[in-house]
């Protein structure tokens, strides 16, 4: 059974779907955890309180994570708390997206830094945290979508692809400061962002058809390989881009 007690981590997006679920995951692993979101305080609350009753210590913040002063606040609060960061989770994420004619300027920027500047915010901060304790962890959540791109929503596509290169690099530049860094790649996942097509019966069907193992993920499937990835269970990998899309990357 991996043990994360004592760890701190926090996880960016974690009122809902995979950012909760991560949460809650590591909680029952030991780890102590801070609940970052954005607007959902009601939700966050009880993410917060669900990790609680696993016996871990447990906070919500309220931050935008794409501004540095956001990102530093979360950071300061695992600080604060628990005088270190063991494990950063880089989650949070919007999906939106246009036909490349019809692509604003507005909305390609909201979906670039929400989706990349968020990641880039926080991986600064607890990379000068990790470094002066000597070890550390981060997983970058990035799609599918970053690695065969996808039309209407090549915003999306680009900032997540971009986050594949991102982990690559910096991956290899912590390692040596006992920093490991590695990504998930979600495809289709039963949560709120992707309720609308995946509740519709005609394109659930679609999307059922491209996914060999004949089903979409829970949130849970993303956690537990979040989980494995901080553990020591995969102490030897750094930089690696982890599916978990039941084959569907594959079938693209």
């Amino acid at each position: 059974m991996i043990s994360l007690r004592g760890q701190t981590a926090v996880i960016t997006g974690a009122s809902r779907g995979i950012g909760a679920a991560t949460a809650l995951t590591l909680a029952r692993a030991g780890a102590n955890v801070i609940v970052n979101y954005r607007q959902n305080r009601a939700a966050a609350q009880q993410v917060v309180a669900r990790a609680r009753a696993l016996g871990v210590s447990a906070f919500a913040v309220k931050a935008d994570v794409s501004l540095m002063r956001g990102a530093r606040r979360v950071v300061e609060k695992a600080l604060s708390q628990f005088g270190r960061l063991d494990i950063l989770v880089a989650n949070a994420g919007i999906w939106e997206g246009a036909p490349i004619d019809r692509l604003n300027e507005e909305l390609w920027d909201r979906v670039i830094r929400v989706n990349l500047r968020s990641v880039y915010t926080c991986c600064h901060l607890a990379a000068q945290v990790m470094k002066s304790q000597g070890e550390g962890k981060m997983v970058l959540v990035s799609s599918t979508a970053g690695q065969r791109g996808e039309a209407n929503y090549s915003c999306y596509a680009a900032a997540k692809g971009a986050i594949i290169s991102f982990t690559k690099s910096i991956s290899v530049e912590l390692a040596p400061s006992g920093i490991r860094v590695n990504c998930v790649a979600p495809g289709w996942v039963e949560t709120d962002m992707a309720a609308a097509p995946l509740g519709d019966p005609r394109r659930r069907r679609e999307i059922l058809s491209q996914i060999p193992i004949g089903r979409v993920a829970e949130p849970e499937d993303v956690a537990g390989v979040i989980l494995f990835l901080v553990s020591d269970l995969a102490r030897h990998l750094i930089g690696e881009v982890v599916n978990v899309n039941g084959g569907s990357v594959l079938c693209g």
